[in-house]
């Protein structure tokens, strides 16, 4: 009788999607395992993230069905989980990222392995969003978004130049080679550091297994690329204190990050939980708040579109690989791994999600600054 219940009350929610359960078009929900509508009830966007690991459900066209969901209220108002509460408030209530629990993600997500990421990125090993204003190919757009961040922090030869969440080195190994500057990146990531030290070799880079708050140096220019993420809602402030204290007064400070643009909502339950524990994506409330006195806003470029683009070709690329690393993996990290890659598209590619690079001062710049695209 729940179950019944449960299944009127789904099949009623998806309809206001252009959904329909069991229905027959490409993006319409085929369910193989009736668990699949008291789960999603029960459990709301965590739920149903769930029952689509578990194998409880399929869309022929499962890319079109998730930017349906996206586009529709139904995404903040899947099921009826009591913890959604919890997870809004939990960031407000309690440091997910004291210096201790930072290292959490890179164990969980980045340690993962070497082989998964090198499939599923370019050469590079670049994991944040690419810039494809004249890109064709992968390969383009993320050598075109390094340079992008290159340009903007106007970089010099003999500068130093510190890179929070340098990832596998490729924005340090670039901006070394191509611009004549000296590098410091930080990661939480063991595996990271191991291959980007030995990525950067014989360049003015050092790499270090640290957490940012154990910096002690002052930096010409500072580039955040995809850390800000995990720095956690509680710490916003004293981030950019941080950074501020780091920074020569005439230097120069590009923040790269995802946003949202409703604040007081958290990063996804399924994909916190499964995907970037303690994670947390800013909004323009908070993040300006945290700006506040500290910084001056030179230039605030917004290329959010781009990020739909380069999660699907990481997609493309993970779907590609996958025969190559299945038995190490196994069906069900698949099957998450399709969901998380094919479900950040749809949040792009809705416009719901954010790809925001600003430029910051101390002071403002003398002369001003010039906008760079």
């Amino acid at each position: 009788m729940l179950r019944d219940l449960c299944k009127r009350i789904i099949k009623k929610k998806f309809v206001s999607a252009g959904i329909e359960i069991n229905g027959p078009n490409p993006w319409d929900v085929q369910v193989k395992d009736e668990r699949f509508y008291t789960h999603v009830v029960q459990f709301g966007t965590l739920g149903f993230g769930e029952a689509y690991m578990y194998g409880w459900f399929t869309a022929p066209d499962f890319f079109e069905m998730l930017c349906r969901l996206q586009k529709s209220p139904l995404v903040n108002n899947i099921g009826f989980s009591p913890l959604t509460l919890w997870y809004n408030l939990k960031y407000f209530l309690i440091n997910l990222q004291t210096k201790k629990k930072a290292f959490e993600v890179g164990r969980y997500h980045y340690d993962l392995g070497n082989d998964l990421f090198k499939g599923m990125l370019d050469s590079r090993m670049v994991y944040s969003c690419a810039y494809w204003k004249d890109a064709t190919t992968l390969e383009e757009a993320q050598e075109a978004k390094i340079d992008l961040i290159c340009r903007k922090l106007q970089l010099k030869p003999g500068q130093r130049v510190l890179d929070l969440g340098c990832g596998w080195g490729g924005f340090a190994k670039y901006a070394a080679e191509k611009y004549g500057v000296e590098i410091v990146g930080i990661t939480v990531s063991k595996e990271q550091y191991l291959w980007a030290k030995e990525t950067c070799a014989g360049l003015p880079v050092e790499i270090r297994f640290q957490d940012y708050r154990d910096v002690t140096e002052t930096f010409d220019c500072i580039a955040s690329i995809a850390q800000f993420e995990a720095v956690g809602l509680k710490n916003y402030r004293s981030y950019m204190q941080f950074i501020e204290r780091h920074l020569k007064d005439d230097g120069i400070f590009l923040l790269h990050t995802i946003g949202d643009h409703s604040p007081g909502k958290s990063i996804d339950q399924w994909i916190e939980r499964y995907i970037f524990p303690n994670g947390y994506i800013p909004s323009v409330k908070f993040l300006t708040e945290a700006l506040q006195d500290i910084f001056i806003i030179e230039d605030w470029h917004n290329f959010s579109y781009d990020y739909a683009k380069t999660l699907l070709c990481w997609n493309d690329n993970f779907q590609s690989h996958w025969p190559s690393i299945s038995k190490k993996y196994g069906e069900q990290f698949y099957r998450a791994w399709t969901y998380y890659l094919l479900g950040c598209a749809s949040f792009f590619s809705a416009r719901r999600g954010q790809l925001w690079q600003l430029v910051l001062s101390k002071k403002g710049l003398k002369g001003g600054y010039q906008s760079v695209r």
